[in-house]
């Protein structure tokens, strides 16, 4: 008998002679040594295995003879010499020496098979007392031919691994790439087949060859010490059948041999160490318990996983990743397995990693969905699992309050998948919705969009039906709530919603079983999609009447399903408000996914969805490309239809109902949908056909916003408006104007917007006519007074877009004007009562007759003056057009025959002509624009006359107060007036800032506030003392004042229009302004302020901390005003210069508020290394505050950040520092108390010394008194 064979630690090793009978290496051939012609006749004298030609060798040995003869010591000798050199062998010789051991060893395994068989039979011969010869010896030599071409298969392709790898880290080049092809050969199949034939030897029955159900640890711990150790190479697990030939040796080791403790030590090493290992090691656990309906070794990795310290967790973050990835993949294909040992894995939850608790969190929601389908068992067994599923359920709701944002957010991910797989019974449905709705208003971005993707999700699969408004829920609720008292008449009526069960003993799914549920929800799967349909198409609606559904359980069920629906569609609608806010949030995820559950909401029909989405136009002017596309796209989904009629409906509703804001956002996208073909022609057809009343029930309404909508789509496309002229004239200046006033305005826009082609059309054909209707417009009383001003506006404007000389009619409709006003009085007379101060004034001339001359003069001016700069561009265009044309003819005549210039070119040059052009124009321009207020020279003209009657009307202070009306449009005028001309301006400037300050109409001082912004913009120099005055209107009681103030200064601080200087503080207050439209315009302003250059607010900060801490602020006003400012410096280097700047302040400052303020400001700051060790070094100039406890709480909120993220010598170092703090605030503490003891102490020795004076003084008074008796 041969020796036996004892896997060696490593090949070398079996040259090693050994005290015991073991296999070994006697006389080895170092085969690299030889040179090809040598190790070419080594193999064909057939001392080698390699040439299967030599038929007198190894080769013919191991193909002739018994497979076990490789325990033969030549075979054994030569094979373990031609393994060790493998990698010098050629192409051929590698291909052939695997091939024969792999051959050798196919035909190994099923012999074994057929041994046992033979064993068995020896067995009962020598029962019946028949000599047969012994197999123990060839039991012997199966073991060791198994062990033998396992190590040796083992050898190669750890051999080849080796070489693969030490290629890919060196990079050949030139001769030596050329030279590995040569020697190259395809070694991934043959990795492979080793690998399944070495699982398919552990597959085998080994009982007999080893003499127990178990091999020897010395085969088993070789093979899974090698193929864990193959599976660290991530190239080599790339292929899938090398994959799965690995999982099958592990999975056959630990599972069916028992050697579970290794493995599970081995497997946990792995996954800690490599992520892309998960995956694969879950699926050789999963096929391990499929294979051999045994799930010990995941039951071990899971105890091995709860038995690890959670702090463990903390440390390594890769490995708590990786282990929470590996739970997540076992729970996916183990699920019933893994739900009876969650209970192992629970107690992490408390741990501090989130990893991991986002992981567990990751692992019930997979166990609730897939662990507990097709119940079986008896009834307690039911209960139980039942009962399991219930407590994960309740573990995941209490999950969503976790502290990391991260665990929150992955929460609800999991419920949103339950959701998607309806393993949320309807019981449990609206605790779901209710968390979901709370966590809209999470802190946490991450958090935030995963509430919203909830929400989205449950409307997508609610079990409800498919359209859930509340009136509808009641309506059915209250028919089937009668139904159900008729059938429980004697019960008094209570909600049965307490009936609804949470786990899933009476719902399946969130569906009610055995119930004959209305139409709509049976439709429900139908309706629902995962894309968002046109919306109400194809919505069925409730059928109102109550069908007969059955007996008394049925419709108890089905009146607690509705009521649970109605809860879930309030619970949805309640969080509209939430969704505007988040509709202006800095995150674009949040306006993003905000918008997609509205479109989701309005699918459904939940109220106040509509309200919501129109609020959503104003998105289209975000920089933010993908938030833009969001609202473009959602505009397209909803709005936009097949039909072209009901797309024109829904665009005209929009312009109908929308207001200027929301109107300019209707422009801008329907301009750009226009541009991109989504708004088709044969909308802009139907258009027209609402305008022109040619669709039945047209309203006058819908005839304006028909309009309104063809004129937004004009700019993209002018010619929209050419081929209805006629239609705009008759219609918009017709007998519908006087119906609907508005449509009179909207005419004036469409003519301002068509193409300068259509305009000449126009004047050609109706010119007169045209101008006669805005004369009418504008003279005429016949347009209410509200409405009066906005069509005589945009008709003032179309007068001086298309009249050849607007001047001339603008001149007389200012007459006109004027004529109406003073018609019963004398000019001189009126004159004289404004500048009297009388009040009787208004007795002879009408309030609104006098505010609309105002307002006509006043916008005649301005149009006068954009009219001027207009032609000044026109000829500054032109002149550029003549000196291009020029140039381009002076460089063909340069290029040409003759090369000299002219006189007249050569002289203009010298004299600069075209410089004097230009200086001539600026002149005429600014006489121009002076003489419409100033007037000429010797005379002012007519717009001019109104100049100082309208000054001397708005400084009547007593009369305006008396007509807020004529205030309001009397100052609007006169700030047109100041806009135009600089004198003017200067001289009623502090009338203005008396108005804006004093004016009890609100109206009148937000009107002001905003044209102090267009007078900053055009005279900066005239406002540039009044800054302080500008800054004043940020404290107005006024809401509408408070925001003009806020924006207008936004808009000239951010284009540099006006420095930001002393008063910066106002703005910084508005940040906790009440109304939170004010105090996101702040927010907003600071955010773009952030954004310049290196970020003023740096600089700013020092300033805004002291002008703060003297203002009578609120605690926590002042905390969220300074949290947010030093949320918006991210540099470092401005963090640590602001350490700096922080300390010093402590030592100028003697109030206790201001060092809480100072300190607190020092606690907002995310500091670096270096910005603590400014903090440590800058101690003195602090240290006399800390007898403060507020103080010393920053102080400590400081410290416990910055030891999280410390280095373990700067932790050192802080840790010296808090027992310095520590230290220095109980000393300053005491001695606090010693000084108040002794200012007691001597207030009762100074009380004490008082009243023996007084006695003694009242004693001497006595003996005076009986001296003189």
């Amino acid at each position: 008998m041969a020796p036996y064979f004892v896997f060696p630690q490593n090949l070398k090793s079996l040259e090693e002679e050994n005290e015991d009978n073991r296999l070994h290496v006697l006389n080895p051939t170092d085969v690299a040594s030889l040179r090809l012609p040598e190790l070419e006749e080594f193999v064909k004298e057939g001392k080698g295995l390699v040439l299967f030609v030599s038929r007198e060798g190894v080769s013919f040995d191991l193909s002739d003879k018994e497979i076990f003869c490789i325990e033969e010591q030549e075979v054994f000798d030569h094979v373990y010499s031609l393994v060790k050199g493998f990698s010098s062998l050629t192409p051929s010789g590698k291909v052939n020496l695997v091939e024969s051991l792999r051959s050798n060893l196919s035909v190994l395994l099923p012999n074994v098979d057929s041994l046992l068989r033979v064993f068995q039979g020896q067995d009962d011969d020598n029962d019946n007392g028949n000599e047969t010869p012994p197999v123990l010896d060839r039991v012997s030599s199966y073991r060791n031919a198994l062990k033998i071409y396992t190590f040796f298969l083992v050898s190669i392709v750890l051999s080849e691994e080796s070489s693969a790898s030490s290629n890919n880290k060196t990079k050949m080049t030139g001769p030596n790439r050329k030279k590995q092809s040569v020697h190259s050969w395809n070694w991934e199949p043959q990795r492979g087949r080793i690998l399944n034939l070495i699982a398919n030897s552990l597959e085998i029955n080994l009982a007999l060859l080893f003499g127990s159900t178990d091999p020897d640890e010395n085969y088993l711990s070789f093979i899974t010490k090698n193929a864990f150790g193959l599976f660290e190479n991530a190239t080599l697990i790339k292929d899938s059948e090398t994959k799965d030939a690995l999982c099958r040796i592990i999975g056959a080791c630990a599972t069916k041999y028992h050697y579970t403790a290794q493995s599970c030590a081995s497997i946990m090493h792995l996954v800690h160490k490599y992520d892309y290992i998960v995956t694969h090691m879950a699926d050789a656990v999963a096929g391990a318990e499929k294979k051999y309906a045994d799930g010990t070794l995941a039951s071990s990795l899971i105890r091995e996983v709860g038995r690890t310290n959670p702090k463990a967790y903390v440390k390594d973050t890769a490995g708590a990743e990786n282990v929470g990835r590996f739970l997540v993949e076992l729970a996916d294909r183990l699920p019933k397995l893994i739900s009876t040992n969650i209970g192992v894995l629970v107690p992490h939850f408390g741990g501090e990693s989130y990893k991991i608790r986002n992981a567990l969190v990751a692992v019930l929601g997979k166990l609730v969905a897939k662990a507990f389908k097709d119940v079986e068992g008896d009834v307690s067994s039911k209960s139980v699992r039942l009962r399991t599923k219930q407590a994960m359920l309740e573990i995941l709701l209490e999950r969503c309050r976790d502290v990391s944002a991260y665990t929150r957010s992955r929460v609800l991910q999991v419920w949103a998948e339950l959701c998607e797989e309806h393993s949320v019974s309807i019981g449990l449905w609206n605790e779901v919705a209710a968390v979901a709705s709370g966590r809209l208003e999470d802190k946490s971005a991450i958090v935030r969009k995963a509430a919203l993707n909830l929400l989205i999700m449950m409307l997508q699969h609610n079990p409800f039906g498919p359209q859930l408004r509340i009136a509808s829920f009641q309506a059915t609720l209250e028919q089937y709530k009668k139904k159900l008292n008729e059938l429980e008449p004697d019960k008094s009526a209570e909600s049965v919603l307490d009936g609804l069960q949470s786990d899933n003993e009476t719902y399946d799914g969130g569906e009610v079983d055995d119930v004959n549920m209305e139409e709509p929800v049976k439709e429900q799967q139908e309706s629902l999609t995962d894309s968002v349909p046109n919306l109400e198409e194809g919505i069925p609606q409730k059928d109102s009447s109550v069908p007969d559904i059955g007996n008394l359980e049925q419709t108890r069920a089905l009146v607690a399903s509705l009521e649970a629906g109605l809860i879930f569609s309030k619970c949805v609608s309640a969080t509209m408000p939430t969704l505007v806010q988040l509709m202006a949030s800095s995150s674009a995820t949040d306006v993003e996914n905000t918008i997609l559950l509205l479109m989701r909401c309005k699918q459904f029909q939940i109220d106040g969805a509509e309200a919501c989405l129109r609020k959503m136009l104003p998105l289209v002017f975000s920089q933010d490309k993908s938030i833009y596309e969001a609202v473009e796209n959602a505009f397209i989904t909803i709005y936009v239809r097949k039909n072209p009629v009901d797309t024109a409906k829904n665009l005209l509703d929009l312009a109908i109902d929308s207001n200027i804001g929301d109107l300019a956002a209707l422009e801008f996208i329907v301009n750009a949908l226009v541009s991109k073909g989504d708004i088709s022609t044969s909308t802009i057809s139907a258009l027209w056909d609402f305008f022109c009343f040619n669709i039945s029930g047209t309203t006058p309404e819908q005839s304006r916003g028909a309009l309104s909508v063809l004129c937004m789509a004009a700019k993209a496309s002018p010619g929209v408006l050419g081929s209805h002229l006629q239609d705009i004239i008759d219609i918009g200046f017709g007998r519908w104007a006087k119906v609907d006033p508005l449509l009179a305005r909207t005419a004036c826009i469409a003519i301002q917007r068509l193409s300068e082609e259509d305009k000449k059309k126009l004047l050609a054909s109706n010119g007169s006519r045209v101008f006669g209707f805005l004369e009418n417009l504008i003279s005429g009383s016949w347009l209410p007074e509200n409405t009066w001003y906005a069509a005589a506006d945009k008709a003032i404007g179309v007068i001086y877009t298309i009249h050849p000389t607007p001047e001339t009619l603008a001149a007389d409709l200012v007459k006109k004007s004027l004529s109406s006003v003073f018609i019963c009085s004398g000019g001189d007379d009126l004159q004289n009562d404004i500048e009297s101060g009388s009040a009787d004034i208004l007795t002879t001339v009408q309030v609104a007759k006098i505010s609309r001359y105002l307002f006509v003069t006043s916008h005649v001016a301005m149009n006068q003056l954009l009219y001027i700069e207009t032609c000044v561009r026109k000829i500054q265009k032109q002149k550029v057009k003549r000196d291009r044309l020029g140039a381009d003819g002076q460089n063909a005549h340069n290029n040409g025959t003759k090369q000299d210039d002219t006189p007249k070119d050569n002289i203009n040059a010298e004299l600069g002509v075209s410089a004097s052009e230009d200086a001539i124009l600026d002149t005429l321009s600014e006489r121009a624009e002076k003489e419409i207020v100033a007037g000429g020279s010797k005379e002012k003209y007519l717009i001019g006359l109104c100049a100082p009657f309208l000054s001397k009307l708005c400084r009547n202070f007593s009369l305006m107060q008396k007509y807020p009306e004529l205030q309001a449009s009397g100052m609007l005028a006169l700030c047109r007036f100041m806009i135009i001309d600089p004198e003017f301006c200067d001289a009623n400037l502090q009338l203005l800032f008396t108005v804006v300050e004093s004016a009890p109409s609100e109206t009148v001082r937000s009107n002001c506030t905003i044209a102090l912004g267009d007078l900053a913009v055009r005279f900066p120099n005239l406002l540039e003392p009044w800054t302080e005055n500008m800054y004043a209107r940020l404290r107005d009681p006024s809401v509408s004042v408070r925001k003009n103030a806020v924006l207008v200064l936004s808009h000239l601080i951010l284009n540099d229009m006006m420095k930001v200087k002393g008063y910066i503080n106002e703005m910084a207050i508005r940040l906790e302004d009440e109304q939170e439209r004010i105090s996101n315009l702040a927010k907003l302003f600071f955010h773009e302020l952030s954004k310049k250059g290196s970020n003023p607010i740096y600089n700013l900060l020092p300033d805004i901390l002291g002008k703060l801490s003297n203002q009578e602020l609120k605690r926590e006003t002042f905390c969220n005003i300074m949290q947010f400012l030093i949320g918006s410096i991210k540099k470092d280097k401005q963090m640590e210069s602001l350490v700096e700047k922080l300390c010093n302040r402590f030592s100028g400052v003697t109030d206790t508020r201001q060092w809480e303020y100072i300190s607190y400001c020092l606690s907002q700051l995310a500091f670096t290394e270096k910005g603590m060790k400014k903090l440590i070094d800058s101690f003195k100039t602090f240290e006399h505050v800390l007898s403060e406890d507020s103080v010393m709480d920053n102080f400590k909120s400081i410290i416990i950040k910055a030891k999280k993220f410390a280095k373990p010598e700067l932790k050192l170092c802080i840790e010296e520092f808090e027992e310095k703090l520590t230290k220095f605030h109980m000393e300053k503490k005491e001695q606090e108390v010693t000084a108040r003891n002794a200012q007691i102490h001597q207030q009762k020795i100074g009380g004490m010394e008082g009243c023996v004076v007084a006695r003694n003084e009242a004693e001497v008074s006595e003996g005076s008194d009986v001296i003189e008796g």
